[in-house]
This record gives structure tokens, sequence and C-alpha cells, in this order.
């Protein structure tokens, strides 16, 4: 009896999902609980797995197109069916016909055995992969020997191709950033006049959508400062090894400015609260939204009750946040609901910026690479490693001199970590 492949049930306010690619045709075998499917929706990118193990009989709904919740996308042929593509597969690649039908065991065995043992498939050579990773590998010309492989017995899987995939863009865009007019010389068309027309993906459109429905609405205006870093360097040297030895993960600055902004927010609570029509929400906890930037776009998942996490917790979940991040595999629970917004754009080279905000939240801190800079301490001229901040703030309910004095708390507990442990 054909099963069929649904689309699951969509994410609270998502109506429909795009159809991204299959990675599957129809005849090939599937195992139960292969991913078929990828479905992008405006925040996250969902799995679609075989409901059964067998074959692919018919695919109804093609590349690109938009679903919904519990709309068919395929129809799987489990057991007999199984043993039926193959036969169809080898016929039509011109291999000898099969004799007459075989038993229900036999058949069972057969199809077990072609799923069970993938690196036997010719056309895997000497890497084991699944169907999905190796038309992955084929489609950007990929060297199955130069990606690190994490999956059982050397088993390339779709993460290790995908964070090859995500290195390889680093490095490029470093010989890029080095060589910029040797670049220019040797890609540049003789015309100059090439052109390229690319749909925008849901989470790049969403994006465009969310931030100017944010300069829409809001009244936005930013206030800027700079913090001297020289504390909070020598401290994460002083204890990184350390740190490191007992929590299993390094310590970054990123969890230094999460709990500083967290005691800026208890002093000025209105740049923790959000804007519902005439009233004004304030929130007694504090859900930091920390920006990663992903190949698809920037993405803002959520620390949940950031106020109870240790350093070592906040660097955890940030680093977690991150490598699910860049394989899209963060749910939407993740990706909404922060009170309070953190972004660093000094991870690229930003000096200065003007963040704009995460709609419905009042304001959003912006971080920014460390620089040193002569400064006056003490009568005398020193080179100290100097960060600018900018918060970004919604003015309508939020004063300038509360929106001043929130950086001039979180420099001071920054210039002053043990601050942070005391909460003074």
């Amino acid at each position: 009896m054909s099963v069929e492949v649904k689309v699951p049930q969509l994410p609270e306010s998502v109506a429909d999902a795009t159809l991204v690619s299959w990675h599957r045709k129809v005849g090939e075998a599937v195992h139960r609980d292969d991913n078929l499917v990828d479905l992008e929706t405006d925040k996250v990118v969902l799995e679609v797995p075989s409901p059964a193990t067998g074959v692919i009989k018919e695919i109804r709904v093609k590349d690109g197109a938009t679903v919904t919740a519990g709309e068919v996308l395929a129809v799987v042929e489990p057991g007999e069916g199984a043993a039926a593509g193959e036969e169809q597969a080898a016929e039509s690649a011109g291999g000898e016909s099969r004799p007459g039908p075989q038993a229900p065991a036999a058949v069972a065995s057969a199809a077990a055995a072609a799923l069970e043992e993938p690196s036997t498939a010719p056309e895997e050579g000497p890497y084991r992969m699944g169907p999905a990773v190796r038309k992955l590998i084929e489609e950007h010309d990929l060297d199955p020997a130069a990606i690190a492989s994490s999956g059982r017995e050397g088993r390339i899987t779709k993460a290790d191709v995908l964070d090859h995939l995500a290195s390889h863009r680093e490095a490029e865009a470093a010989v890029e950033s080095e060589t910029p007019a040797l670049h220019a010389v040797e890609t540049a068309p003789p015309s100059g006049r090439n052109e390229q027309r690319v749909a925008m993906t849901r989470l790049r459109a969403r994006i465009a959508e969310r931030l100017v429905e944010a300069q829409q609405t809001a009244a936005m205006l930013t206030t800027f400062n700079e913090v001297d870093m020289s504390e909070v360097i020598a401290l994460r040297k002083r204890y990184q090894e350390a740190f490191q030895a007992r929590y299993q993960i390094k310590l970054g600055f990123m969890s230094f400015f999460i709990r500083a902004a967290i005691e800026a927010l208890r002093a000025y609570p209105v740049l923790n609260a959000s804007v519902d029509g005439n009233d004004i929400i304030y929130h007694e906890y504090f859900d930091i939204g920390v920006a990663v930037s992903t190949d698809r776009g920037l993405v803002v998942p959520v620390l949940r009750d950031a106020q109870d996490m240790s350093f070592a917790d906040i660097e955890r979940r940030i680093q977690d946040f991150g490598e699910r991040a860049r394989k899209a595999s963060l749910n939407m629970d993740e990706l909404t609901g922060g009170t309070f917004t953190i972004t660093n754009g000094g991870i690229f080279g930003s000096l200065m910026s003007t963040p704009i905000l995460n709609p419905p939240q009042s304001g959003i801190l912006g971080m920014h690479a460390i620089q040193e800079r002569p400064m006056v301490v003490g009568g005398q001229i020193e080179a100290r490693p100097m960060m600018y901040v900018a918060l970004t703030y919604d003015h309508r309910i939020v004063d300038g001199r509360e929106a001043v004095q929130f950086l001039v708390h979180l420099k001071q507990q920054l210039e002053d970590p043990a601050r942070l442990i005391l909460q003074v």
C-alpha cells in the first residue's frame, strides 16, 4: 500500500513554505527517515523524512513551489515496490531484466541490502555517502577526498559537506580581500556588463520585510560610546586555560557583553520593553537575541532567561546556535520572542555602525572591532584596546537620557568586570 509524503505541521504564524530541493528521484530506493526534501520557511529549513522504506513512486510538487501544511509532496511504495523500482532502474540503464516475481521475503531482503550497504554502489567509489550527499557534492563540483567525514565508518554526511562549503567560502573571501585588483582582472568579462537575476530566498525576503517594517514603525535613533577592553582582555587571558579545562569551551567576549547588557537593562528596563499599540510591555525576564550571520542571511536565535545563565552556559549556547544556524537546523521557537538583541559587526572588521531594531524590541546593541587607539590615562597618553559600541533605540518610548545612561552603565561593567560578579 502506497504511503504519502506530506508537508509537516509548520511552526506557529508560518502559513506556507517553499520547496527548496528534492534529494531523491522517482524510482530511487529510500530508507525510513531518510531526508527526501528540504522546505524553507521565513526563518528555518525543515527536512521532510521518508515515512517508510521503499522507492519513490511519484513526486507531485516541483522545486520552487509554495506548499502548505498537510499537502502531499510525493508517494512512497514500500516493500515490494522497492524491488520493482530497482528493476525499473536497471532496465532503464540498459541492464538485463531480472527473473520473474520473487518471494516477499527475498524482495525485502534485497531492498534492505541495497539500503544498508550504500557504499557498494558503483557510483560512490571509495567514499561512503548517501544519494542526497552525493548530489550535493556533484552540484558544487567538490572532491570527496577533501571533505572531513564525521559519520559512522567514515561516512560523509550532509553536515560535513555544508561545513566544507562554509570554510571554502571563507577562504575565498579572504583571498579576494587580499588581492582585489588581481581578482577583478582575472574574472571580469571583457564587456563588464554581464548580469545575473537571482530570486531572494524566503529568509532574505523576510529580513528585507522586517527591516523596512522597523524603519517605518519605530522612531529609531542611535547613540554611541567607547569601551576600554583592557580589563576584559586581561581577565580572559588570565583564566582562559582554566575556563577551558573546566567547561570545555572557550571564554569569548560575547558572554561579557550579554552579562553587562543584562545589568544595564535591569537599571533601564524600558530598553527591555516593547510597544504594543498604545501600551508598553515591560518584560521582567531577559531573552537576549544574538545575531548570527549565515550563507542564507542573518538569523537571531534567542537565549531564554539569560539572566540565569553562567558565562559557560552562555558560551555553549552561542557556539551551538552558530553551528546549527550554518546548518539551517534552528527551530522556530529559538528564533522568536527576544526582548533585546546584540549584534557583533566587529567579527567582520566593522569599526562603527548603526544597527536596526528587531521589532517589536525597543533596543539593539552593536559591538564593533577592538582597535588600539591613543587614550589619555592619568594624564598620560597610552595605547589602549578600544571598542565603539552603538545603541539603537525606539525614541517613542526611550528617551535619550536613558539610552546614554544605558551605554555608560554597560561601559562601567566592562571596564571593571568585577561589577558583573557583584552586580553593582
